[in-house]
C-alpha cells in the first residue's frame, strides 16, 4: 500500500516543536510500517504530526470506519508477518468501541501497539461538555485484563519510553497487545527543550526462552524410546526454517502430527506422518491418535486439557509433555488459560526453540516408520446430499468448489467457518492458512482478512476468507478499507441465513427439557427481510456477486470473482448454504456455550 499522497507535499521533516512530534518521530524509528485508525479529536496533535511531521509515511495510515475494525486490521497484518502494527484510538468511547477486537487479538497472541488518548489531563484545558466526557480516571482498566502492559506518560520523554517499552513488550513472547494513553495535552503542548529519544538498538524484546539441555536431553529420549509417539502442533512461527524444523522433528522420531484449525497452518496436512484431518475441535481420527499414543509432545496446543478430556476422557495414559510459556499472559480476569492440564513434564520455552533444540539431540536420519504407526486411516464419508431442497449447497459443496476453483494459485486462506470438512484443508506451507480470531468475536472476520490482505500485497499470494453471515453483517464496512487501499481480496460469505449455530444450542436445550425442537429457529434466523450482501459490498466499492445458489452458479461466480482479484479487486460473493449435517457446528454447540 503507498502512503495517501499529500495535497500540501511535505518536501522534508520540519524541526520536532510538539509533544506529538516526538511520538510520531519514536513511532517511525521503530519497525511499525502502518498505523490503523478512526479520526478523533483527542489525538488530532498526533494526526497532524503523522501526516506533516512524517509526511504520512513509516508509519502509513490505513483509515477505517470502525474501532473495531481497526484493531482487526492489525490482528490480520500480525496474522501473517508475526510483527506488530499501530493502532490508534480515539478516547475512552474509541476504547470501548475497540475492546472486543483487542480481546479477540489477545486470546490470539499476536503483537499489535495500541495507541490511545485522553483528556487533556489537566482539567484546566478541557473544553466544555466534550472534553470532559471523554476523559476517564484511569482508561487502560477498560483492557487491562486482556492486554500484556498498558501505561499514561504525563511527558513527551515519558512518552518516548514508554512506546519502546511497549513496542519491546508486545514482541516478546508470548505476545499480546499492549496499550498506551496519550495525553492531549501532552500533544499539543510545544516543547520548551529538545528531548532526548531511547536508543531503540538498546531496547529490544529479550530472545525467547530455551529449555535447558538436561530437560531437552530428558525430552529427546523419552520420544525416542516411545513406541507411538504424538506431537500435537499448536502456535507456532511464520517462518519456512520453524516449518521444517518440525517436519524433521516428526520425520526424526517416526512420530505422528496432529494440529487443528484454531491456530494457523504449523505443518503439512498431506505428510504420511499427519493421518488425521484438523478440525476446531480434535476430530473422531484425531482422538483416536491420542488414545493410543504413548507419549504426547505438545506445542503450544491451545486447551491442551480439553482436547486431552475430550479424547481420553480422565484417563490419559500417555506421558504428556507439555511445552510453551503462555502461563506468562495468564491472569484472573480472563479464563482463557483453559483448565489446568496434568503433565509429566512441563517445559517453559518457546515451541520454534524447543524444536531445534530436539533436533540438535536426534539421529539425522529419519526413524522408520512403526507397525501401526500411524494407524490405518479410515474413509472419510461427508453426509448424504439432500436432493431438490430450496437450499442446496452445504459447505462441503462451496469447500470443494473453492478448492477447484483456486485451482494452483498460491493462496491464503485467512479464515474458515464452522463446519468446514478438514479433509478438504490442504496446507503445505506456514501462509496457507491463518487461525481462527482467537476470542470468537463475531464481526472479526472483514477487518482481519483486510489485514491479511495488506500484509500480503505484492507477494503474489491470493488471499481468500470465507466467513459466515453474521460475522459479515456484523464486521462488512471493514472491507471499505480494503477498497478505499486498492487491496487485492476475495471473501466468500457462508450465507445459512441463520445464527445456525444457536440454533443448534436452543434445539439442545429444547430436547434437555422436554419442550419444541421446532421452534429452535425462532430469534435465529436472518430472513425477513434477506440482507443484500452483495450490495452491501457494492456500495463500499468491492465488486459483489450473488446470492449464489447453486453448483452451476458457484463456478461460474468464483471464476469471475477470482478474475477480478488478479486484477487487483477486493470482492464479496454471497453463496447460500444448507447447515444441516455440518457436524462440526453440531459438535460445537453440543459441547459448550460458543457463539
Amino acid at each position: 500500500m503507498k502512503a495517501e499522497k499529500l495535497p500540501v507535499p511535505v518536501d522534508e521533516r520540519p524541526e520536532m516543536a510538539w509533544g506529538s512530534d516526538v511520538v510520531a518521530e519514536v513511532l517511525s524509528r521503530l519497525d511499525l510500517p502502518y498505523l490503523s485508525f478512526v479520526p478523533g479529536a483527542s489525538y488530532r496533535g498526533l494526526q497532524d504530526s503523522l501526516v506533516n511531521y512524517l509526511g504520512n509515511t513509516q508509519p502509513g495510515m490505513v483509515l477505517c470506519l470502525h474501532e473495531e475494525h481497526a484493531v482487526a486490521v492489525a490482528h490480520g497484518y500480525a496474522k501473517v508477518t508475526g510483527r506488530p502494527m499501530a493502532v490508534a484510538l480515539h478516547s475512552n468511547v474509541g476504547l470501548m468501541h475497540a475492546t472486543m477486537a483487542i480481546f479477540n487479538a489477545y486470546c490470539d497472541r499476536v503483537p499489535m501497539v495500541v495507541l490511545g488518548a485522553i483528556g487533556p489531563v489537566d482539567a484546566s484545558q478541557r473544553r466544555p461538555w466534550i472534553d470532559w466526557i471523554h476523559t476517564a480516571a484511569d482508561q487502560g482498566a477498560l483492557v487491562r485484563g486482556y492486554c500484556k502492559w498498558d501505561d499514561q506518560p504525563a511527558s513527551p520523554a515519558a512518552a518516548a519510553e514508554s512506546l519502546a517499552r511497549a513496542d519491546a513488550v508486545t514482541r516478546s513472547y508470548p505476545s499480546a497487545p499492549v496499550y498506551v494513553c496519550l495525553d492531549a495535552g501532552m500533544q499539543e503542548a510545544p516543547l520548551r527543550q529538545a528531548v532526548e529519544l531511547p536508543d531503540l538498538a538498546r531496547h529490544r524484546p529479550p530472545e525467547p526462552p530455551a529449555p535447558s539441555p538436561e530437560l531437552t536431553s530428558r525430552v529427546a529420549a523419552l520420544l525416542q524410546s516411545a513406541q507411538r509417539p504424538l506431537v500435537l502442533f499448536g502456535r507456532g512461527g511464520r517462518g519456512t526454517g520453524a516449518w521444517d524444523d518440525r517436519v524433521r522433528l516428526v520425520e526424526r522420531l517416526g512420530a505422528c502430527a496432529l494440529t487443528d484449525l484454531k491456530a494457523a497452518a504449523v505443518f503439512p496436512t498431506g505428510h504420511e506422518l499427519h493421518p488425521a484431518p484438523p478440525g476446531t475441535r480434535v476430530t473422531r481420527a484425531g482422538a483416536d491418535l491420542l488414545r493410543r499414543a504413548d507419549v504426547i509432545l505438545s506445542l503450544d496446543w491451545i486447551d491442551l486439557a480439553g482436547t486431552l478430556q475430550a479424547a481420553c476422557g480422565r484417563e490419559v495414559t500417555a506421558t504428556v509433555i507439555s511445552c510453551t510459556n503462555d502461563g506468562a499472559l495468564h491472569n484472573g480476569w480472563s479464563k482463557d488459560h483453559f483448565a489446568f492440564p496434568a503433565t509429566d513434564i512441563a517445559m517453559c520455552a518457546h515451541p520454534d526453540i524447543a524444536v531445534r533444540a530436539l533436533l540438535a539431540e536426534l539421529p539425522e536420519r529419519p526413524r522408520a516408520v512403526r507397525p501401526g504407526w500411524p494407524p490405518a486411516a479410515a474413509a472419510a464419508t461427508g453426509p448424504e446430499r439432500d436432493e431438490g431442497t430450496d437450499d442446496d449447497l452445504r459447505v462441503r459443496d462451496l469447500a470443494a468448489g473453492l478448492r477447484q476453483a483456486v485451482g494452483h494459485r498460491d493462496v491464503c486462506w485467512v479464515s474458515l467457518p464452522r463446519g468446514w470438512p478438514g479433509e478438504e484443508v490442504k496446507l503445505s506451507g506456514p501462509l496457507d492458512y491463518l487461525g481462527k480470531d482467537g476470542g470468537g468475536g463475531v464481526g472479526a472476520g472483514p477487518g482481519i482478512a483486510t489485514g491479511a490482505a495488506l500484509a500480503l500485497q505484492g507477494t503474489g499470494r491470493l488471499p481468500v476468507a470465507v466467513v459466515g453471515d453474521g460475522d459479515y453483517l456484523m464486521g462488512s464496512s471493514a472491507l471499505w478499507t480494503a477498497a478505499h487501499h486498492r487491496l487485492p481480496l476475495l471473501l466468500v460469505v457462508a450465507n445459512n441465513r441463520s445464527y445456525f449455530n444457536d440454533e443448534v444450542h436452543q434445539e439442545r436445550m429444547a430436547r434437555v427439557r422436554g419442550r419444541p425442537v421446532g421452534n429452535r429457529s425462532v430469534g435465529q434466523h436472518i430472513r425477513d427481510p434477506e440482507p443484500d450482501l452483495a450490495m452491501t459490498a457494492r456500495s463500499l466499492g468491492l465488486r459483489g456477486y450473488g446470492p449464489v445458489r447453486t453448483l452451476t452458479e458457484l463456478k461460474d461466480g468464483l471464476e469471475q470473482a477470482l478474475a477480478d482479484v488478479a486484477a487487483g479487486e477486493a470482492v464479496v460473493v454471497d453463496v447460500h448454504v444448507n447447515p444441516g449435517g455440518d457436524t462440526d457446528v453440531q459438535a460445537d454447540a453440543g459441547a459448550g456455550l460458543g457463539r
